[in-house]
């Protein structure tokens, strides 16, 4: 990689994401992977499939390179949120082998086209759906981490599990006892200042 290059830092970026996003599938059943554990239903395999339905979009169709994936929850009629959960019908192995294909395809458009190439985001507003590569790549990498988030915070609340791969997980190391301590000290700060502030 040559770190100067500015698509070599832009693929760095969303490769790190992409790898976040499917570590936290890691050792899971499938009932892990799929359970909702938000109000609104946000679960790991869906972060998956929605990213690579991002991916396909943002830096395929946009750019008049489709990918000839069949990707019935995003096609017109679809039902809201088809894309941000997995049926039963749907292996991980699937979806997961799906996102690979997504990282391949938008890897060979970033390849082949000039970041200042302009394509066209069909499900933007007409006369504001002109997109650049450059813009394209770095939407998808933002999502793409957000996402990463998410899936961090939902994998934590599974098992524990914490940061962007096994050796890197960003927060200082303590077993259950010292996260125990720490999280009651975080609450009690949390009651004293409701109390200070609003009370």
């Amino acid at each position: 990689m040559n770190a100067s290059a500015p698509k070599d830092i832009l693929r760095l970026y969303l490769q790190n994401a992409r790898d976040a996003v499917l570590w936290k599938l890691d050792g899971l059943s499938e009932y892990d992977i799929r359970r909702p554990l938000t109000p609104t239903g946000t679960n790991l395999l869906g972060l998956v499939k929605h990213v690579a339905s991002v991916e396909l979009g943002y830096l395929g169709d946009a750019f008049g390179r489709p990918s000839g994936e069949a990707l019935p929850w995003v096609a017109e009629g679809a039902e809201a949120n088809a894309d941000m959960w997995a049926t039963a019908e749907e292996s991980r192995e699937q979806i997961v082998g799906l996102y690979r294909r997504a990282w391949a395809h938008a890897d060979a458009t970033l390849d082949a086209l000039e970041l200042d190439t302009v394509g066209r985001v069909p499900w933007w507003p007409a006369g504001r759906d002109d997109v650049t590569l450059l813009h394209a790549v770095v939407r998808v990498t933002g999502d793409t981490h957000r996402h990463a988030g998410h899936a961090d915070i939902l994998r934590e609340l599974i098992d524990g599990a914490v940061g962007m791969n096994q050796s890197n997980t960003g927060v200082p190391p303590g077993d259950a006892a010292y996260w125990a301590s720490h999280r009651e000290r975080l609450e009690r700060a949390a009651v004293a200042a409701g109390e200070k502030h609003e009370g």
